[in-house]
């Protein structure tokens, strides 16, 4: 996309938001940046045509086409071209939820993704850009999903050594969280469970809490919990009605790991629902 212009958004009033918007543009013809300090905001760059270096941790690294480089905030970095025209776009981004979102996608250093088909991608900036410049009133709103679709995107061109053992973990428990998903109200022992994805009683408790990093029990529970939330929302059953359609026959114990769960008695959550 040839757009050889920038944009820096300024919207104080959405600082709290998790995700903003705070730069996007792009060149066809690249230039120098060294940055030893690093920049004051997360990036991610595309390079759309030509080549050109990568300098950090120590190492270089060269770009060519149809790769994204995720830059965080402050990692000291160098890029150059290798052609006489390198073709980059480009956003900047922060916000409150930053800093604990890309630690949980383990995106905490410099990453270079190579991208077989980048067109997803580069709907979501031409998105992100055409907000900027169409809507003044929205785009800050706009533009805050946007950069988080296009962060999961960008997550999802790379895969490490621990994304590929959860993906065939889950790809073995699928039919017991189907099984619990639909099932919830009943009692449903381990070994069936077990006996659904074809694993020994052990194994399958072994993996399911590595996948998920809980207990198939405290896996029911959470969706037990999940769907009694959401009938104190929407109906007018009463506690007790709400306890047996989740599986709890004593509506006391149900109370008490409701409360548990989301600190708050089944009567009192209802009541904030309403109000809210």
């Amino acid at each position: 996309m040839n757009i050889e212009k920038s944009i820096y958004p300024y919207n104080p009033e959405l600082e709290g938001l998790p995700f903003l918007l705070k730069g996007i543009g792009g060149s066809s013809y690249q230039g120098h940046i060294n940055r030893p300090e690093g920049y004051q905001w997360h990036q991610i760059l595309y390079s759309a045509g030509g080549r050109g270096c990568l300098v950090h941790d120590g190492m270089t690294e060269e770009i060519g086409e149809r790769t994204f480089i995720f830059l965080p905030a402050q990692a000291p970095h160098e890029y150059y071209p290798l052609t006489e025209s390198w073709e980059v776009d480009w956003i900047a981004f922060d916000g409150a939820g930053c800093k604990a979102a890309l630690e949980k996608l383990e995106m905490g250093g410099v990453i270079t993704a190579e991208a077989r088909d980048p067109s997803a991608m580069q709907q979501i900036f031409t998105a992100m850009l055409e907000s900027q410049r169409t809507d003044i009133l929205y785009s800050g709103l706009t533009c805050s999903a946007l950069v988080y679709d296009y962060i999961i995107g960008f997550r999802r061109l790379f895969n490490t050594e621990a994304d590929v053992r959860r993906s065939r973990q889950l790809s073995v428990l699928i039919p017991a969280l189907r099984y619990i998903y639909d099932h919830y109200a009943e009692d449903i022992p381990i070994p069936f469970l077990a006996e659904l994805t074809g694993v020994t009683h052990q194994h399958f408790c072994r993996i399911f809490k590595s996948a998920l990093n809980m207990r198939p029990n405290d896996y029911l529970t959470g969706r037990r919990i999940d769907e009694a939330c959401r009938m104190l929302r929407e109906s007018e059953l009463t506690v007790a009605e709400i306890s047996a359609a989740c599986g709890y026959g004593d509506p006391s114990y149900f109370s008490t790991v409701f409360k548990r769960h989301t600190g708050l008695s089944p009567a009192a959550y209802r009541l904030t629902k309403e109000r809210g």
